[in-house]
């Protein structure tokens, strides 16, 4: 850990005293306190404001790539511990709701992660502040490097504050669930490829019109999802194509999980009916 702050946090801009005081700001409201207020510095550093330094600092990234592992290993040991009746595929399933996009989004904004980022001019002309794929990073980005920082036990503290009510929530069904945030992800984590949707048709008057939406995830078509407009049919799709992906995992990982031997019993079975007469 000492080896990534000697040659990771060298690259973080400067931390004059009004940056400090920013960064101070920030601590305060998250409830934490970084021993090298260097690393979170780099933490809140876009990509598109370290290109603008012409090389001369860092960026976030590695930092994003990090956190985004702790935060899923908190999260799986949290669920793993306090709900010990649950499948594994149902702790998946929780798991993808909890870590997703939306949450951190959610936390983001609950901080005003938006106050702290550095971000390029282009960026900042474009919105970039408000983009949740930018803010959601940042949050990462910030748990890794208060992991780095301060270690698992001060990081799990923090990241549960915020997180375990989004646990309850998905346990009661009350979690604002955005299938189409959660397939992309998926999709893009699994087959490096984004869903695609398509209107497979439209019925009912214009007063009452309902949309029937198909998405396709590598190769794959799933749905009809339905609604009352283009959104709500996607979200539909998006539900069905995400479920039925969810369960295809699982199904994967139970059967990678059996023992050698029961599987080549079970293939030589099979090849043994295959070779009757």
């Amino acid at each position: 850990m000492r080896l990534f702050r000697r040659t990771e946090a060298h690259l973080a801009p400067v931390v004059d005293g009004v940056r400090r005081d920013e960064l101070l700001v920030f601590q305060r409201h998250a409830g934490i306190k970084f021993k090298d207020v260097d690393l979170l510095n780099l933490a809140f550093c876009h990509r598109s404001f370290a290109n603008e330094q012409g090389g001369a600092v860092g960026n976030n990234e590695r930092l994003e790539f990090f956190g985004d592992s702790v935060l899923g290993v908190i999260v799986a040991e949290y669920l793993y511990e306090s709900l010990p009746g649950r499948a594994e595929g149902e702790l998946a399933k929780i798991k993808s709701f909890v870590v997703s996009e939306a949450s951190l989004l959610g936390i983001a904004r609950e901080l005003r992660v938006d106050n702290f980022i550095l971000i390029g001019r282009g960026e900042e002309f474009s919105g970039g502040r408000s983009k949740r794929a930018i803010l959601a990073d940042a949050m990462e980005a910030v748990i890794g490097a208060y992991f780095l920082d301060s270690g698992l036990r001060e990081t799990r503290r923090f990241v549960l504050r915020f997180l375990v009510p989004e646990i309850a929530k998905v346990l009661e069904d009350r979690h604002e669930k955005d299938y189409k945030t959660l397939l992309q992800e998926y999709a893009q984590r699994k087959f490096k490829n984004y869903p695609k949707y398509v209107v497979s048709k439209r019925t009912g008057p214009d007063h009452d019109r309902v949309f029937w939406i198909e998405v396709e995830v590598a190769g794959k078509s799933y749905g009809p999802g339905k609604g009352p407009n283009k959104k709500q049919a996607e979200q539909a799709a998006a539900s069905l194509a995400y479920a039925s992906l969810m369960r295809d995992s699982a199904a994967g990982r139970a059967h990678d999980q059996q023992p050698r031997s029961r599987r080549s019993r079970s293939r030589s079975g099979v090849r043994k009916q295959a070779n009757r007469p």
